[in-house]
């Protein structure tokens, strides 16, 4: 008898686990259904690689690792370079493609390649929507200074590791932050390459006395006016004819693709109570974050992680530093609860299109129209007739960015009127 009772209790045991780990499968499914994936909170969502006096380095968390959603972004990072006046961020080569964004404040750049270097320098001037983008190729070595006497110099950095997911920085100083990679070496490599005794190797290029106190250090202005020589302006003059600008009285938005990365940058700016309407990119997956204030956004998925015809909406408060990721095809709405601006990078930006949902042009609906023999397509597509949601469509006269307030406005109008109704007979009856 004891014998037939401990296969079943084996059994009873083993139904149990399973459905234990199934239960915490669907747990982990429903608790990322419920989160918000494609929002990154900027208090917790930053990692920061370096920091001193003079500014910091910090690096956003792998996309793939917030969300198995976002693993077509696993290629990607982002990157954020802050630093204060007059400070220079030291030589160092990184084993990434890196697409830099100058976002505020103004920037040289030194670019050096074996017995060349070339600077270039950008400033972004007073206009919000206005930006500068630099490539640097991957193990390119380079260095940046913030020549501005009063400004703080802010860079977004779009990232693409080309040996793993993680990006690497070598430095070539040795400072009081990290050692130089060349320190790594055997002892006989540098004699041998330098043709010179290692005593006087470590003595020249990583002895302690006078080191850095990291990689970002003061600048004085006169370094500064002589690598400002040669420096060559930007490329935003070549690129300016390629630039998509969008605008009105509520935002306005520009964008422009380097084909040779499939990315899309853009730039844009809302007024509080703006509202850009719902829309959607038909390949690119767009990165956006936001450099000042605070929106709401809204976006349109898939329920859950699973193939489904079942829809939500995803929704995030944004404010200063936040990030939020909108993938293809998934409709989204902005609306800016102060001023706001933001910087975008769309992924496979390469024949990509935005489509509208509302307003008055560019708007996808309203080019639905009639097919299949003249029947009313829209009418089968909708519960009013064709005539109907083009008369809807067509009540709204702006586009791209409108008055997010206008329809509230019109509600709280009218319930003020009938307040004041109800309180007018309420007087006549007492």
């Amino acid at each position: 008898m004891m014998r037939a009772r401990v296969p079943l209790l084996l059994l009873g045991i083993l139904f149990l686990a399973s459905l234990s780990a199934s239960f915490a499968t669907s747990l982990r499914e429903e608790e990322e259904s419920q989160d918000n994936p494609f929002y990154f909170n900027s208090d917790n969502s930053w990692n920061t690689l370096f920091k001193n006096q003079y500014g910091h380095i910090r690096v956003l968390q792998r996309f793939d690792q917030q969300s198995k959603r976002l693993q077509n972004l696993e290629d990607y990072r982002l990157v954020e370079f802050r630093s204060k006046p007059e400070t220079l961020l030291l030589p160092q080569q990184a084993d990434a493609e890196l697409l830099l964004v100058v976002r505020s404040g103004s920037a040289l750049l030194v670019l050096v390649k074996p017995d060349d270097r070339r600077e270039y320098f950008f400033l972004t001037g007073d206009n919000p929507i206005f930006f500068d983008h630099q490539k640097i190729p991957a193990g390119t070595i380079f260095y940046l200074v913030n020549p501005d006497p009063k400004e703080d110099l802010r860079i977004i950095q779009l990232a693409m590791p080309v040996n793993n997911l993680q990006i690497h920085d070598f430095f070539l100083s040795s400072t009081e932050a990290q050692q130089s990679y060349l320190q790594e070496f055997s002892k006989h490599i540098p004699e041998a390459s330098f043709n010179s005794k290692f005593e006087e190797i470590n003595r020249v290029l990583f002895a302690e006395e006078g080191q850095q106190e990291g990689v970002i250090v003061n600048i004085d202005s006169e370094q500064i006016e002589e690598l400002s020589k040669h420096a060559k302006s930007s490329s935003r003059k070549s690129l300016s004819k390629q630039d998509n600008t969008i605008g009105n009285e509520f935002g306005n938005l520009t964008e422009r693709t380097d084909n040779s990365l499939n990315v899309l940058i853009s730039s844009m700016e809302m007024k509080e109570g703006a509202l850009f309407v719902p829309h959607y990119y038909s390949k690119a997956i767009v990165i956006l974050v936001v450099n000042e204030g605070e929106a709401h956004v809204e976006l349109v998925g898939p329920k859950g992680n699973k193939e489904t015809l079942e829809f939500e909406s995803y929704r995030a408060e944004l404010s200063k530093d936040d990030v939020f990721v909108i993938p293809a095809a998934y409709p989204v709405a902005i609306k800016a609860t102060s001023n706001v601006n933001f910087t975008g990078f769309g992924i496979n930006a390469n024949n990509n299109n935005r489509n509208l949902l509302a307003g008055k042009t560019d708007n996808v609906i309203s080019s639905i129209g009639r097919a299949l023999d003249g029947k009313d397509v829209l009418g089968l597509t909708f519960s009013g007739s064709g005539e109907e949601v083009m008369k809807l469509i067509n009540k709204q006269s702006g586009s791209y960015f409108v008055d997010g307030h206008h329809h509230q406005q019109e509600q709280q109008k009218g319930s003020h009127q009938q307040e004041q109704q109800k309180g007018r007979k309420g007087a006549f009856v007492y």
